[in-house]
């Protein structure tokens, strides 16, 4: 029985070098905001409760991305998903009572599995190099299923670091769209985007870095310097993870990953920013500090 297909809708893309001010198009910004004012909520209520909750939280996230990506990629969305999904499920499970090696090595095998899978079972319908587009949507999404619920994990310093990784992206996010559409200007990088433009990526930058370090301030003492030096690292990778999916939207001819979530696209459009930021957030906190506390290594300088 094949999974039903997100839909995701198909463009031709641009490749002008410079864009004009646009008029920002109040229906669709009304409906992101409303999705906004949804989601936002909630993805901050499960980052409070926590443990098991926000693991499953995680884990569907994670589920629905791998489902996009597999309908985005053309990939056979059986294969791709019999193998990630249980990878995906253990994964989060195992980030959850403490085993990131082993959420990891699931990942891993998950991957090696889907991309072995679709090398057996060739499908003339595939795109070239599907193996490896199947076992790239399994890490991909697991990126989701993994770093929050690392980060989440420190008991003292668990819950700031979500609300700094939050406050950062959406920032970058809103602001990027909203300086984007004012000024325009020079394209960002147009074979990848048509629309994101250098005016968008510093205004961005500025929003990401002045929100981040506030929360980071305010929920975790962390000096405002060092805030500030953290959210830019984060927005960057956000704008980073934002591109990430431009290409590969860009390279199957896709403008969204799919329609569930009114004026944002799907959930790949929603969170393509936030799982790079979360997994450079991880490596930060891992790197400073150590794997078991992620979440302090992050904050506490």
């Amino acid at each position: 029985m094949n999974i039903p297909n997100p839909a995701p809708k198909r463009h031709d893309g641009g490749s002008g070098e410079n864009t004009k001010a646009d008029p920002i198009d109040t229906q669709n910004f009304l409906r992101r905001t409303a999705s906004a004012l949804v989601l936002a909520p909630l993805a901050i209520l499960a980052a409070y409760l926590g443990g098991w909750i926000f693991a499953a939280v995680c884990a569907a996230t994670a589920t629905l991305v791998l489902w996009e990506w597999s309908a985005l990629t053309r990939s056979d969305d059986r294969l791709i998903l019999a193998a990630g999904l249980p990878a995906l499920l253990a994964a989060a499970i195992s980030a959850e009572v403490g085993a990131p090696d082993v959420a990891i090595a699931v990942t891993a095998a998950g991957a090696f599995i889907a991309a072995i899978a679709m090398t057996a079972l060739p499908h003339r319908d595939r795109p070239t190099n599907a193996a490896g587009w199947a076992a790239a949507g399994i890490l991909y999404a697991a990126i989701v299923a993994i770093c929050p619920i690392l980060l989440r994990q420190d008991p003292q310093m668990g819950f700031a670091a979500l609300l700094f990784l939050f406050a950062t992206v959406w920032s970058t996010d809103v602001f990027a769209y909203l300086v984007g559409r004012k000024i325009g200007g020079p394209l960002l990088w147009p074979r990848l985007s048509p629309k994101k433009t250098w005016a968008g990526a510093v205004g961005g930058l500025a929003g990401g870095v002045v929100a981040g370090s506030i929360v980071a301030y305010a929920s975790a003492g962390t000096h405002l310097g060092t805030g500030g030096v953290l959210a830019l690292i984060l927005s960057i990778a956000a704008q980073a993870g934002d591109l990430l999916e431009s290409a590969v939207k860009r390279r199957f001819g896709v403008k969204d990953a799919s329609a569930l979530i009114p004026g944002h696209g799907g959930v790949m459009d929603r969170v393509d920013g936030l799982l790079v930021a979360a997994l450079v957030a991880v490596l930060i906190g891992v790197l400073h500090v150590n794997m078991a506390t992620p979440a302090g290594g992050l904050l506490l300088w």
